[in-house]
Formats: structure tokens, sequence, C-alpha cells
């Protein structure tokens, strides 16, 4: 009786087994969705290469900050540009780059943070195998971005890296 009862008792132990092992495949496939909307493609030409924003806080008289979630296609990329008042940037998902006029370019990873000084020129993008997903937070106090010139394949490809 009891060997005709192992049978059942171990298929029914797989099938739990199993399931369970779904569930946590179908949790990790969940930690790697979109935390915010990638929002509009952006068609201006302050970019190089294909980008997305999703404007999660304008800025108003009452908050002078803003935040916008972009999104970096691989390969793509701001131009050089300043804030009056700096920037922070935070890196939500894939490998990007981030670099200042005069330093080494770095590369940013899931959870990395950067603090942009005020009115120092620099420019952040997607890697060239990875879109890259971040934040941008950007006081609007002192006025408006200076957009500047377009970082080139050179200067995107130099290996002047700093991890």
């Amino acid at each position: 009786m009891r060997s005709k009862l192992l049978l059942p008792v171990a298929l029914i132990a797989m099938m739990l087994i199993s399931c369970k092992q779904e569930e946590d495949a179908n949790l990790a496939e969940n930690d790697t969705t979109e935390i915010f909307p990638k929002g509009e493609k952006i068609t201006n030409s302050n970019f190089v290469g294909d980008a997305w924003v999703q404007m999660l806080i304008t800025a108003d008289s009452i908050n002078r900050n803003s935040v916008g979630n972009v999104t970096f296609a691989p390969g793509a990329r701001t131009n050089w540009h300043s804030h009056p008042n700096g920037q922070i940037i935070l890196a939500l998902e894939g490998t990007g780059y981030y670099q200042e006029k005069g330093s080494k370019k770095r590369i940013l990873r899931k959870g990395d943070v950067v603090k942009c000084p005020a009115n120092l020129p620099h420019w952040h993008g997607a890697g060239p195998d990875s879109e890259f997903v971040q934040l941008a937070i950007t006081s609007r106090v002192s006025g408006p971005t200076e957009w500047l010139e377009a970082v080139t394949d050179e200067q995107y490809r130099s290996d002047h890296t700093k991890d």
C-alpha cells in the first residue's frame, strides 16, 4: 500500500516545485519591467540617436524642479549642454555614459547617481550595446538648459573612461 502512495505523492511534489519555479521566474521577469512609462520620442536636434522622455514632474512657480524619465536607445546621447543650477542623474536600467568637459567619460549602471555641477558642459546617454534609462532631476530656478554642439562619434567612442 505504501509504495502505491509514493508515486502520486512524488508527482504532486514535483508539480508544486515546478509551479514555484515558474512563479519565481515570473517575479524575476517583473523586476526588469519599466518603473515609469517610456514616454514620447524626442524629435529635437539636442540628441543624437533615438531617445524618449516621460516628464514626471514639470517645474512650476512653487516647485522649480523638473523630473524626467529618459530612455536612450543603444548609442543615443545628448549634445553637450549645461544647467544653471546643475542636474542630478539617477541610473535606472542598462549601461550608460556620462562625461563632463575636461574629464574622463564615466560608465553608469543601475543604481549610479551623478550630481552634475552648475554651468559645466556635460553629456550623457546609452552605451553602444544597451538601452539606458535615467531619471533627470533639473532645477529651473535660474533659467533653461543651455544646449551646445553634438557629441561626435569620436568623442562618444573614446576609451577615456572611468568605471
